[in-house]
């Protein structure tokens, strides 16, 4: 079986973080689902629903962090299935399939607006803030505080090793907001003239606490030390089900030579180099998430999840999945 020419380029900017951000990555996603339905010329619905799992199980190899990803795919596949069970002819099914990835992608964007107005809410005029890495959520945050009048301060580390640091900085200058760039070794040095952290997550756990890029947790131990507030930007969808039976979210490696060039190694004896992407902040300190349904503790991270998955017993709820407030059965 093949992967259409613009699924392969998007696993791989996936793969490569070109294409960065959770929220980025479970659209890309999606898209090339809606792609692959669109163009596919099988002649049944067996083939059809093996055509959608193969791409779907391609895509979720690209990257095991980024918990919006299989979400978005469940979503997705959850409805193609369910068509497949009720009879429904081909063309049917590839009309469910069309219309759950674009309703996917419409909450997806609602998700974002929503976050942008609830999150600068808890931003003040004159809140000198600190973000750690690129996060679409955060940026809209600030942006929206912007537009609101605050007249706000931003510090942004440059968050090694692919700097995604300086994407923040561009987007934050271009929207008119003063920017400090730091290197990551100096949050620390920096968080006692900070009145508020907001970073992104790429997956929250359960229990609330969160994964994020590399350094995540270093800052949020030093804001937690300098008792400086800690706000997580989260869409449910990078909400974890796994986690509620006790899953842990795997931990990304990446290549080395993002960390310092092979030329190098190669002459080092007995040095090994790692490399991994995200770290856990436990909820401890972490002081709100702020999510599309408004902000929350981390510790009602479970809530959240049981709310959407419903009342199923705890060894049933990994095979389910909610999205947008729809309980979805994830089949084994």
């Amino acid at each position: 079986m093949q992967l259409l020419p613009e699924v392969k380029t998007a696993m791989n900017g996936i793969k490569s973080m070109e294409i960065r951000g959770a929220r980025l990555i479970a659209k890309t996603a999606v898209e090339c689902l809606r792609l692959t339905a669109e163009r596919s010329e099988v002649k049944d619905i067996e083939a059809f629903v093996g055509e959608m799992d193969f791409v779907s199980k391609s895509l979720l190899s690209t990257r095991p962090t980024a918990v919006s990803l299989p979400n978005g795919i469940r979503y997705v596949m959850y409805r193609i299935l369910q068509a497949q069970k009720q009879g429904l002819n081909l063309e049917e099914v590839k009309g469910i399939t069309e219309k759950a990835c674009k309703d996917f992608l419409e909450n997806v964007e609602q998700a974002s607006m929503r976050i942008a107005e609830i999150g600068a809410r808890r931003v003040s005029d004159g809140d000198i803030i600190l973000t750690h890495c690129h996060s679409t959520a955060v940026m809209e945050i600030l942006k929206k505080a912007e537009e609101q009048g605050k007249r706000i301060q931003v510090y942004v580390t440059e968050t090694r090793p692919l700097m995604q640091g300086r994407i923040v900085a561009e987007i934050l200058q271009d929207a008119g907001i003063p920017v400090t760039f730091i290197v990551d070794g100096a949050a620390r040095h920096f968080m006692k003239k900070v009145d508020k952290v907001i970073v992104g997550a790429d997956a929250v756990a359960a229990n609330g606490a969160v994964v994020n890029k590399i350094g995540t947790s270093m800052v949020a131990l030093a804001a937690h030390e300098a008792r400086t507030l800690f706000f997580v930007a989260a869409e449910t969808y990078k909400f974890s089900p796994e986690t509620i039976i006790g899953e842990l979210v795997k931990i990304e490696e990446r290549p080395l030579e993002e960390v310092i060039p092979l030329e190098i190694v190669s002459k080092w004896k007995n040095v090994e180099v790692r490399n991994p992407s995200f770290d856990v902040t436990p909820p401890d300190y972490i002081d709100l998430i702020i999510t599309e349904r408004g902000i929350i503790p981390p510790q009602a991270a479970l809530t959240i999840l049981q709310q959407e998955f419903g009342p199923a017993p705890y060894e049933e709820q990994a095979r389910y999945s909610t999205y947008f407030g729809e309980t979805v059965y994830e089949p084994k």
